[in-house]
């Protein structure tokens, strides 16, 4: 056989090895493979996001704040498409045919293979009219979801709200997915991680006729969907109820912190809004309505207002100049009322006054000469202020406390060099800067941060990181206690004291006596009238009670309350007695009556 014909016969043997192995791979994908009749039967192969429950959140005791009710989300797949009759499909979904059209040519612009969301959260009954019908629309589809329930209608700065995922989040997180769900403020952010749980993906089978008709490769592929973890707040619903009530129609901001342990029991920024307005399909309309709404509803005045603290400050002021030495508990100063220099005092009472009768009657003169006495003890003023500056701070004010809320601004406690920039070096002292000795000038504080030096106080000392979730938890794994930090302030423990008694007098010994001392609880508090230059002055109160071994502290800011004594006080003490007896005394009714009624939302504008 020459070489041609073992050539000739070479290739005939590779060729029909070819066409074997071609036949056997046909066969294979014609007969054996059921792949290949999912697709020559045209079913289609739908990828299925399983979005996992997301956590429950209760408050201290166990009572439900937040909970899940079932929704669903109405997708489309532009490519499966056939024709259907769009006016019946929107009559079903109950929205207008113009939305949904836009909507439809939206995701066909996004993608003709990719499923988009075209009706989010269509209700249950919705959904039940729809799944019998869904037959008669190729290429939609439904996706289950949850939507957030709130059985007590209270608390909405401190839950938030959850909003779809936007386009830069997708960008920096691979976890969300366009149409997902992500915690927008409040603890739904703060404990998003553990909140949302994990998604899970089902490969499914769906004929021409949109109906399914079966799982992928039994499933092999397909992941389970993770529940979200449970939080327990630390809050107490009861009372930040009454919160609510005691501010209804009033601007300001309720904080109440159990001072051993900082946990927060009452967080209320007034005016608050039902946080359920920010679910469902009206959720865009609602919030657009509360964004305009010229009382601010959504800003969370308790960590985002900078307010002067007013005389509440005065107590940091004494505990300063205590611990420098520059008075003692026998130090006295003369006060002339309203005719002193150059701080003129707003009350009438006797002259010379010591450190306890001071802070009972608030006396301007008294903090101001403690003021000016820890300046004279040191060669500079820009050193002594620097001195004064850390033990204010060493309270927590000037400076983030680190709860778990975002956007707390810090408050301001302004820098030496602040000042040397618009006096210059060396051209300023103590008298420039005299009003910071009574709580107004520069000084800028929030109310969560008043409320955590009245726990500080009655700490005698130091204070716990304050906090609005004590534990993490869910049914597959141990419950996960959270731990905070103990902060110590520069004060000496046994300078406290005399302070305490102070403000003890000014609940049992001044006018607020009769709408704020209690007959069996021992209150130690503080008044504050802010001076506005927009309209009435601001009431302020902050106190802890009892008075030995602490199991409350709160700070009440209302704004255009006009005296501290007129409505911070009375509302403070309601807001003790609420919780440490848990009803209100009848006595005290026509006060609480008084106090819920009081409209403060058209101040009266000074002259």
């Amino acid at each position: 056989m020459d070489n041609y014909s073992k050539r000739k016969y070479f290739l005939a043997a590779i060729f029909i090895v070819v066409v074997l192995i071609f036949s056997i791979r046909l066969f294979r994908l014609q007969v054996l493979d059921s792949n290949y009749k999912q697709y020559a039967t045209k079913n289609v192969l739908r990828r299925v996001v399983s979005y996992p429950a997301r956590g429950l959140i209760y408050d201290r005791h166990g009572e439900l704040l937040v909970y899940n009710k079932a929704s669903y989300d109405l997708l489309v797949t532009p490519r499966e498409l056939s024709e259907f009759d769009t006016t019946a499909l929107c009559r079903i979904l109950e929205v207008e045919k113009a939305d949904f059209i836009t909507s439809l040519n939206k995701a066909k612009r996004y993608s003709r293979y990719k499923p988009s969301v075209i009706v989010k959260q269509l209700s249950p009954e919705n959904y039940a009219v729809l799944q019998e019908k869904l037959f008669r629309y190729p290429g939609f589809f439904v996706q289950t979801r949850t939507l957030r329930e709130y059985p007590q209608k209270t608390a909405a700065h401190v839950l938030g709200y959850v909003g779809e995922v936007n386009r830069s989040t997708i960008e920096k997180n691979p976890y969300y997915s366009q149409g997902d769900y992500i915690g927008i403020t409040g603890l739904e952010k703060a404990y998003e991680k553990e909140l949302r749980g994990q998604k899970g993906v089902s490969f499914q089978l769906v004929d021409v006729h949109n109906r399914i008709k079966g799982s992928y490769q039994n499933g092999r592929r397909d992941t389970s969907a993770v529940l979200g973890k449970n939080l327990t707040t630390t809050i107490d619903a009861e009372l930040q109820a009454y919160a609510e009530y005691l501010m209804n129609n009033k601007k300001g901001s309720i904080v109440a912190i159990e001072p051993a342990t900082g946990e927060v029991l009452s967080f209320l920024s007034a005016p608050t809004y039902d946080p359920s307005l920010l679910v469902g399909r009206s959720r865009g309309a609602n919030y657009a309505k509360l964004d305009q709404d010229t009382l601010l509803p959504m800003f969370n005045r308790a960590i985002r207002a900078n307010y002067p603290p007013g005389s509440t400050f005065k107590l940091i002021n004494a505990l300063i100049g205590l611990e420098e030495d520059a008075i003692n508990t026998h130090t006295a100063f003369s006060c002339s009322g309203r005719g002193s220099r150059p701080i003129r005092c707003t009350h009438d009472h006797y002259s010379p006054i010591s450190l306890r009768d001071a802070i009972r009657e608030s006396c301007n003169p008294f903090f101001w000469h403690t003021f000016s006495a820890i300046f004279r003890k040191y060669p500079k003023a820009s050193d002594a202020y620097e001195v004064w500056r850390n033990h204010v701070m060493s309270f927590g004010l000037g400076t983030k406390l680190g709860n778990e809320l975002s956007n707390e601004v810090p408050g301001n406690i302004p820098k030496a060099g602040y000042y040397s920039y618009f006096y210059g070096a060396n051209h300023w002292n103590a008298l420039t800067i005299r009003s910071m000795a009574i709580g107004q000038g520069e000084l800028q504080i929030t109310p969560f941060q008043l409320a955590n030096v009245a726990a500080t106080i009655a700490n005698r000392g130091h204070y716990i990181t304050p906090h609005l979730v004590r534990s993490v938890w869910n049914t597959q794994e141990p419950e996960q206690k959270l731990e905070f930090e103990r902060h110590e302030t520069t004060i000496s423990p046994e300078h406290f004291d005399p302070v305490i008694e102070g403000m003890q007098a000014v609940v049992e010994e001044s006018g607020i006596r009769y709408t704020s001392r209690l007959d069996s609880i021992i209150i130690c508090g503080k008044t504050g009238t802010v001076e506005n230059n927009h309209g009435s002055d601001h009431s302020v109160f902050i106190a802890f009670a009892p008075k030995d071994n602490p199991k409350i502290a709160v700070s009440v800011y209302v704004e255009h309350g006009v005296w501290g004594s007129r409505y911070g006080a009375p509302i403070a003490s309601l807001i003790i007695e609420k919780y440490l007896n848990d009803s209100i005394a009848p006595r005290r009714i026509p006060i609480e009556t008084r106090m819920h009624e009081a409209n403060l939302l058209n101040p009266i504008q000074k002259k």
